[in-house]
């Protein structure tokens, strides 16, 4: 592993570890509160890694729903990160499957933001300093909040899950004043996101979240082409 890609991967991860504590912190104490045990709660967040899947589920899992309809909801909610590795599969380094499989676990939306503005082919170690960090920080914050599930207010514990849109903003504002294909994609997503959230109310989030995913991808790659040389 090359320590130097590693480092890079980490700092520039911890941004996004800080922003995941909150959350995460929010998901435990929420988990622990619908009747989910603590070991359960803790193992959700180790396995997955996924903000919105594990929230949807947990609201399942408390009302009772059955497998099926929990296993469904989660893979429509979570499929936008296969897009997102097959995004990423065209900029990373080649390497075995194994490490492949490591790599795609660890992609959520903001690695996945952090990982495609970065100019150049990514290495297997600063994937994984970019993966580790907010691992981590996702762990410890769902750690912490089953832990301690009783001692904040409930609205309390509500409004930290804005902290993760927060931390999105965050990323993706910079790269987009930088570059203005970036802004235009991200204009256009947002677009579409809002006529499907307020004009087709029928389709769910998860299916809205996915197409506007290829959609934005889609535009992207047809207005804004980019030359394999650019990506060394």
């Amino acid at each position: 592993m090359k320590l130097k890609d590693f480092f890079d991967g980490a700092m520039k991860g911890l941004p996004i570890a800080l922003g995941y504590i909150p959350v995460s912190f929010s998901f435990g104490m929420l988990a622990v509160q619908a009747g989910i045990p603590v070991s359960a709660a803790i193992a959700i967040s180790m396995t997955n890694l996924t903000s919105a899947g594990q929230f949807a589920g947990m609201n399942l899992i408390s009302a009772g729903a059955g497998l099926t309809e929990i296993g469904m909801t989660t893979l429509v909610i979570n499929l936008r990160y296969s897009l997102m590795s097959f995004a990423l599969s065209q900029k990373i380094e080649k390497m075995p499957f194994i490490k492949r499989m490591l790599v795609s676990f660890g992609i959520t939306d903001e690695i996945f933001t952090v990982s495609s503005i970065e100019q150049r082919k990514l290495s297997f170690s600063f994937m994984m300093g970019l993966i580790a960090i907010p691992y981590i920080g996702w762990a410890l914050g769902t750690i912490l909040g089953a832990l301690t599930n009783n001692i904040l207010p409930e609205p309390l514990v509500s409004a930290l899950g804005i902290t993760l849109y927060a931390m999105f903003i965050a990323i993706f504002i910079p790269a987009a004043k930088q570059n203005k294909s970036v802004s235009a994609v991200l204009i256009f997503a947002v677009l579409l996101s809002c006529i499907f959230y307020y004009g087709v109310k029928e389709l769910s989030s998860g299916w809205a979240t996915i197409i506007t995913a290829v959609a934005a991808s889609a535009f992207g790659a047809f207005f804004f082409p980019k030359k394999e040389d650019e990506m060394n």
